[in-house]
């Protein structure tokens, strides 16, 4: 049941107009050594987290580097921002070089208590639209947690993969995932920061960067496949520079499992629905 408190953000709404342009399309292929999709061409699944950014002056940045809260998100003051997870799903593709637009809408805002602490969770859904039809449909899934020391070990171990990739989260890759999708939040680039004030041993790996290494794997695994619907879950964190590997298997037809961690366990589940 969502708190009193926090009633006047839920239904809130934000639409935010982009263009799928080639300029950020080349960024966003030299960050993860892709080909950069020709005008006209599908986008690959969830490249568009890398648009519909609405830029923020630094005067309007919390301690953080994210947008100050109590805007468009409810206000979580002396809280640690994560991407916790969420349900991704794919109507039609999103085409390079067009126009489109993002509607996020809040479905919910709910304080929970665990044994970290006070934790809130917000959850928006997104609707990503070209020529007034809906594309990309998702819910994304955003936790709020008072300061405590963070899980970095302890989960279930790796499963045997049918398929796996090795990824190597260089502070390279990092700061220049960070620039495409005009993330300020520290932990990602502020070595001082994140390690200093938020407790972390080192630099932070994305969460949103790992589920789209995590689904492009299987993609290049199962390349006449089409998706058709994905979720992810994040289980703990994962630290630069350490290497980590994504991977997965089918586990029913139609249906895989995917995962990301290294030898301290999973960091990260998924599961993708797929033709």
């Amino acid at each position: 049941m969502t708190d009193s408190r926090f009633a006047p953000w839920l239904g809130k709404s934000l639409t935010l107009h982009d263009e799928l342009s080639r300029n950020l399309l080349k960024r966003i292929a030299a960050t993860f050594g892709e080909d950069t999709p020709s005008h006209g061409e599908p986008l690959p699944p969830l490249w568009q987290w890398c648009f519909f950014q609405e830029p923020v002056a630094e005067q309007g940045l919390g301690t953080d580097g994210h947008p100050a809260r109590g805007g468009f998100l409810p206000p979580a003051d002396n809280r640690n921002r994560m991407w916790a997870g969420g349900r991704v799903e794919f109507l039609k593709p999103l085409i390079a070089g067009a126009e489109a637009q993002c509607t996020s809408t809040i479905l919910n805002v709910e304080e929970k208590h665990g044994r970290t602490g006070a934790l809130l969770f917000v959850t928006v859904r997104h609707e990503y639209a070209q020529s007034g039809q809906v594309c990309v449909r998702e819910e994304q899934d955003i936790v709020y947690r008072e300061p405590t020391p963070p899980k970095l070990s302890g989960t279930d171990p790796l499963p045997e993969a049918q398929w796996r990739e090795a990824i190597e989260p260089t502070p390279t890759l990092l700061f220049r995932y960070s620039a495409v999708t005009f993330n300020g939040h520290r932990i990602h680039y502020d070595y001082p920061y994140v390690t200093d004030t938020e407790g972390y041993p080192g630099l932070v790996v994305h969460g949103p960067m790992i589920a789209t290494l995590n689904l492009r794997a299987f993609c290049r695994a199962h390349p006449q496949a089409r998706v058709k619907r994905f979720s992810y879950r994040g289980v703990r964190p994962l630290i630069a520079p350490k290497p980590f590997e994504v991977g997965g298997r089918i586990i029913s037809p139609g249906v895989a499992e995917l995962w990301a961690g290294n030898g301290d366990g999973i960091a990260q589940k998924a599961e993708v629905e797929f033709d």
